[in-house]
């Protein structure tokens, strides 16, 4: 894949198709990777890993919208998705470092959570400092009713930190 392949995949990613309700998503089929029971994280996003359980992830949340990526210059080094759970009416930031980035050894900082357009603020923000590790997810965000985004940020030392928000959401 050429680099204005993935730039213009990026750029469409950032655009969306239009705008959609959080709850009007389909569930994904029982038997996918983000719904198995599994504790492994996985670049799709399991809400059943060990990190997700962590975080408090309620267990039947699914994608919602179109995953974005973070950059590093023309690198692609991690993805960003936002999920929904319809039993706990919450939507996730989700963030998965690719396992290129994380071969050089590099530590950063990162912020997950999800973008609330409807507040113009980032909601169940989650922080991390000075990690290596590769899945992270935001805290719950009562966002359900908002037009909203997952959002992640990874910031090294003396770098231009890189971020994106998934596609737009629409209650």
């Amino acid at each position: 894949m050429t680099s204005a392949t993935i730039v213009a995949g990026a750029a469409l990613s950032l655009l969306g198709t239009g705008a959609a309700s959080a709850g009007t998503a389909p569930a994904p089929a029982a038997n996918t990777s983000s719904t198995t029971a599994s504790s492994a994280g996985t670049e799709a996003g399991n809400p059943s890993s060990t990190a997700a359980q962590a975080a408090g992830v309620c267990s039947d949340s699914y994608e919602i919208g179109t995953t974005s990526y973070i950059y590093r210059g023309t690198d692609q080094i991690a993805s960003v998705k936002q999920f929904y759970s319809p039993s706990c009416k919450q939507n996730y930031g989700y963030v998965w470092v690719w396992k290129s980035f994380l071969d050089k050894n590099i530590t950063f900082d990162l912020t997950v959570g999800v973008w609330s357009y409807d507040r113009d603020f980032l909601v169940g923000t989650r922080n991390v400092f000075g990690t290596h590790s590769q899945e992270f997810w935001g805290n719950a965000a009562d966002t359900a009713n908002d037009c909203s985004s997952g959002y992640g940020l990874i910031a090294i030392t003396g770098e231009r930190a890189g971020e994106a928000r998934s596609s737009k959401r629409c209650a």
